[in-house]
């Protein structure tokens, strides 16, 4: 029953990304209610910890609200930043929601992700069709206490691993990786081609021979004939 009520709490996805860098973050956000719809969803960012660069993916059938604030000049990845966003809110077009017994992931790109904190935490309301409002904003617990009743989507910061960037964890050796595989498998078509080429220029030069010496076959008899009538 513990697995079963945390699989239900509006979380964020996944759990973990690099300081200082970008992350691809979904909101994953399950249907509590056996009689009702979810038809909006809103994420509040922390203003002591400002993001100036969000992205939203476009979801078919709801509606994506950034809200953009004006914050005292803050230096964030070595820009200074006089702008922040907020809160970001998608709202269900008419016939649309998050039914019972569903669930729905609602993707954003959010960074500069701060260095001076392990932890964001992003408190998000679910709004359901029947008018009831559930708030996850509940603080993480404490190491070794209960979990809350609606606990708030967080994102757990880690220092970047050496040989990643900083936009999704990707290593920079793949791409070198790629090219190296890429190179090798010129040489080899290079190579088998050209072998090609030599196998055809020897077999044609094998023909020509045969042929030369077929040509020069009866000639030669009729010549060693003549010699020994003389």
């Amino acid at each position: 029953m513990g697995a079963g009520t945390a699989s239900a709490h509006v979380t964020a996805q996944p759990g973990e990304a690099a300081k200082g860098g970008y992350a691809k973050v979904a909101f994953r956000v399950p249907n509590e209610r056996p009689n009702a719809g979810t038809v909006q969803v809103k994420v509040t960012l922390p203003e002591q910890y400002p993001l100036s660069s969000v992205r939203t993916k476009p979801m078919p059938g709801w509606n994506v609200q950034v809200e953009r604030v004006q914050i005292a000049p803050v230096e964030v990845a070595g820009a200074q930043v006089t702008e922040a966003v907020r809160s970001i809110t998608w709202t269900a077009q008419p016939g649309n929601r998050i039914g019972p017994n569903e669930f729905n992931e609602f993707e954003v790109s959010l960074g500069a992700l701060p260095t001076n904190t392990d932890e964001l935490v992003m408190p998000t309301t679910q709004t359901y069709d029947n008018g009831e409002v559930v708030n996850w904003d509940a603080p993480p617990p404490a190491e070794g206490a209960a979990e809350p009743e609606h606990p708030a989507p967080a994102l757990k910061l880690v220092e970047e691993a050496d040989g990643e960037h900083s936009h999704g964890g990707a290593s920079h050796q793949e791409p070198a990786e790629e090219t190296k595989a890429g190179s090798a498998d010129n040489a080899a078509r290079w190579l088998g081609g050209a072998g090609l080429v030599v196998g055809a220029l020897g077999l044609g030069v094998g023909a020509g021979a045969l042929a030369r010496s077929r040509n020069a076959g009866p000639g030669a008899a009729k010549q060693e004939s003549g010699k020994d009538e003389s």
